[in-house]
């Protein structure tokens, strides 16, 4: 019994070693030096202030930038603390409500524009984290956008065009924009 015990104690002190402690920092040391950005939490800066990171989605609710999907997270939108989905189904009340409330405040803010809403402007991700929206979901804010920043269309579309991501690997997805981008190139060409 005391040899079957210590030797459970010799392996469980091996695999704490190598499982919590020599992995974790390898693979810590080789992210950092083969993929540094990314292992830092992909982070944009501007003059030595963090304005966000590329992977996580942010609140922009005023006229003059283009806006995410919606975010499930709470209490605070794109809380990465707590990244979860709505978990409601296609038929429940309150997700229909949060969907139905979204269209009316995107044609309050746009009531000239006709073209159909991209669904990914009033549906939630599955993370509710998500920071890109549809090459569509961009383009259908254009008029907003460019009436409110007093910018041509053109240009703005030139911008949502130049900020698509293509398909990963060239297969996997559907092109993209990431929003916390193009608005900061918004701000940059004021």
């Amino acid at each position: 019994m005391h040899r079957q015990l210590r030797s459970a104690l010799i392996l469980l002190g091996v695999m704490i070693l190598f499982t919590g402690i020599i992995y974790p920092f390898l693979v810590t040391l080789i992210a950092q030096v083969i993929f540094p950005h990314q292992a830092n939490g992909s982070l944009i800066e501007s003059e030595g202030k963090c304005l966000g990171s590329e992977l996580i989605g942010q609140q922009f609710d005023r006229e003059g930038y283009f806006w995410g999907r919606p975010s499930a997270t709470q209490p605070l939108p794109y809380n990465g603390s707590a990244s979860s989905a709505s978990n409601y189904g296609p038929s429940n009340e309150e997700l229909l409500g949060n969907i139905q409330k979204r269209i009316e405040a995107l044609k309050r803010s746009d009531p000239g524009n006709t073209v159909s809403i991209p669904v990914d402007l009033v549906t939630y991700s599955a993370s509710g984290l998500d920071p890109h929206i549809s090459q569509a979901a961009a383009l259908y804010q254009v008029p907003r956008v460019a009436r409110q920043r007093h910018i041509s269309e053109g240009v703005l579309q030139e911008m949502v065009n130049r900020f698509t991501e293509g398909r990963q690997f060239g297969v996997l997805g559907e092109p993209r924009v990431n929003v916390l981008r193009l608005n900061l190139a918004l701000d940059e060409n004021k």
